[in-house]
């Protein structure tokens, strides 16, 4: 059977994305591969359709549970032939896995990297005919990857024990310059054919708020999204529990997730939003990488994460069916004191040296100072995401919230002479800069203790700006550090002048800066009202709803999530097709032969019944 056969059969597409390919025909010959795809982009696929062709078994290292028992249920709803085993089997199941895995019954087997060196899959694995070893989510093996685990580095160590060492392919969708030049040394790949698609997502429309009252304007949000699936993350524990309590109490169907919940309900939980018995699933970021559902259509950060790549992956969630989506992060200058308490005392990665364990750190608050600037830039939101993992674009991509937003032009020398001369003064008295809060404090004539124990009461620049709230004076320390006036030390907060604010302070430069018409500091969620109607919309007619209604009656019946049944954009090219018969409907982009197989008539029925009732051109 030809690839492009194994394509339409199994997957229900009729051709390739970009890169796909490419990177196939390179493990069908058996060449090493890296692939650089972003979140919804298509990666699996590299390595699901090639184990159809390959002999043997293509062995998958995936880092968690979620993710394996997820896509071994899209893959067997597919009609393809897959398993997993992990820690959460019982010993009757690993038993009943290890004989199917030995007896060929699987083409694709899911494994977690901590069971690769144990004893009796050590064992198996000298049986087995292994063509192919894909690495997901890659980025794992790095130690300067926002989601470093020490157990990926056992994986070299299984190949050594192999008798025969198979085809490598690894697959990330956030990988730095950095992260993939460690993904080929580490794992040893050798000569790879290395695919990097690009990290836009077209169809995400970033936008950073910050609002007076964060459960306000998330309560807004959410109003306008009544109807849609979406994830709340917040930094803690705590903020979960709280953001969730506060959702159901408004009425919302919201469930909640995070570590210190105990297996089942974290189990129940997720179950529950990928079935969409609840439609918001509230969580830290503990929940989301084993998470393949496709129909989530917005994602909201309650508080600023820790790095980019962990917030492009997270914001990645919403809009893998490519439908338009919304990726909305609620932003304080809290947060980042939030972030970098969580980056020095982070529990993780014991396995640490303690040397090492101050590198991850010092590189962690590094990328925490580079995730501040995305949440105060004043330019193009995807733009500044994809400089940082530097993939040209154009100047404006005019679908965020910073592209669409009204800016005004205003002179800020004089307040910026005040605070440029005031960050000097204080570094000159004490020797050593200090933070935002107490500089606002000395600008404003606070007589806090702290000031006083300083003797910064004594400074020239003391009260200058008492007339103005602390807010105000925050916003200003923000858009002269965005100008390149200020800069904040990443490790311990002080703010200091750059060389181009003497140019300021000494050589008569003027400041002019764009500041967006609404304060910066109370920016509630009605007030992207103009954006929004501004985006395209389409309206769901009678026959997309009564496709998605069959769909999620499907699920229930079949105890499956309704996405793996199919996709929003599938529901969208049927709806768009209308067809009549099991060979029309084959053409229907996402749906393949065992699916037709499965709920086709189903289907089809549906189509029929609507054509009955509003004729055949019935929009």
């Amino acid at each position: 059977m030809e690839k492009v056969e194994v394509l339409r059969q199994y997957f229900g597409f009729s051709s390739f994305r970009e890169g796909q390919q490419t990177l196939i025909d390179a493990v069908l010959a058996g060449r090493d591969v890296l692939g650089v795809m972003p979140t919804g982009g298509g990666k699996s696929l590299c390595y699901e359709l090639p184990a159809l062709l390959l002999p043997g078994l293509t062995l998958v290292i995936s880092p968690l549970i979620s993710l394996m028992k997820d896509q071994v249920m899209a893959l067997q709803n597919a009609g393809i032939p897959a398993g997993c085993i992990h820690s959460a089997m019982s010993v009757e199941e690993l038993r009943e896995a290890y004989r199917d895995t030995r007896f060929g019954a699987y083409k694709i087997l899911y494994i977690a990297p901590e069971r690769l060196l144990t004893d009796d899959f050590c064992a198996l694995a000298q049986e087995l005919e292994i063509s192919l070893l894909a690495v997901d989510e890659a980025h794992c093996i790095s130690q300067w990857g926002q989601d470093f685990r020490p157990s990926y580095l056992k994986i070299l160590d299984f190949l050594q024990k192999l008798p025969r060492r198979p085809a490598l392919a690894a697959f990330t969708a956030t990988a730095t310059t950095q992260v993939r030049s460690d993904i080929v040394r580490i794992l040893q790949l050798q000569d790879p054919v290395t695919v990097v698609t690009g990290f836009d997502r077209p169809n995400l429309r970033f936008e950073v708020l910050r609002p007076q009252d964060k459960r306000r304007a998330l309560l807004e949000l959410l109003e306008e999204r009544r109807d849609k699936s979406g994830i709340v993350y917040c930094a803690t524990r705590k903020g979960v529990e709280q953001i969730c309590e506060l959702l159901q109490s408004s009425g919302f169907a919201a469930s909640r997730y995070h570590a210190g919940l105990s297996p089942d309900e974290r189990r129940q939980n997720q179950e529950d939003f990928i079935c969409d018995r609840c439609t918001v699933m509230v969580a830290t970021n503990a929940f989301g990488m084993g998470i393949d559902k496709s129909n989530v259509s917005y994602v909201i950060h309650c508080n600023m994460p820790k790095s980019v790549e962990a917030y492009y992956q997270e914001a990645g969630r919403a809009g893998r069916d490519g439908a338009p989506a919304d990726c909305i992060l609620l932003f304080s200058p809290g947060d980042i004191t939030t972030a970098k308490y969580l980056i020095l005392n982070q529990t993780e990665n014991d396995e640490l040296t303690d040397e090492e364990r101050q590198a991850v750190q010092a590189q962690d608050l590094i990328r925490l100072e580079q995730m501040t600037g995305y949440c105060k830039t004043t330019g193009c939101l995807r733009g500044y995401l994809l400089d940082y993992f530097g993939q040209p674009h154009a100047p404006r991509c005019e679908n965020c919230g910073n592209c669409q937003a009204e800016y005004d032009l205003q002179d800020l020398t004089r307040e910026a002479q005040m605070i440029l001369s005031c960050v000097v003064r204080v570094r000159t008295r004490l020797g050593y800069c200090v933070g935002t809060a107490l500089l606002g404090q000395v600008l404003r004539g606070s007589r806090a203790a702290r000031v006083r124990e300083l003797g910064l009461e004594d400074l020239p620049t003391y009260g200058l700006m008492r007339d103005l709230p602390a807010g105000r004076i925050r916003e200003l320390l923000e858009l002269l550090e965005a100008g390149g006036y200020l800069q904040t030390d990443p490790v311990h907060g002080g703010v200091d002048t750059t060389p181009q604010a003497a140019e300021v302070l000494f050589h008569g430069q003027r400041v002019e800066v764009s500041v967006k018409r609404q304060p910066l500091q109370d920016q509630p969620a009605r007030g992207r009202a103009k954006a929004k109607a501004e985006r395209p919309k389409k309206a769901e007619d009678d026959l997309l709803a009564a496709l998605k209604a069959l769909r999620l009656r499907l699920s229930q019946e079949q105890h499956i999530p309704a996405y793996i049944i199919c996709t929003n954009a599938t529901l969208l090219d049927m709806a768009a097709r209308r067809p009549r018969t099991i060979e029309e409907l084959l053409e229907v982009s996402g749906i393949g032969q065992a699916k037709a197989e499965r709920f086709g008539d189903a289907f089809l029925k549906e189509l029929e019944h609507y054509e009955q009732t509003h004729g055949r051109n019935a929009p």
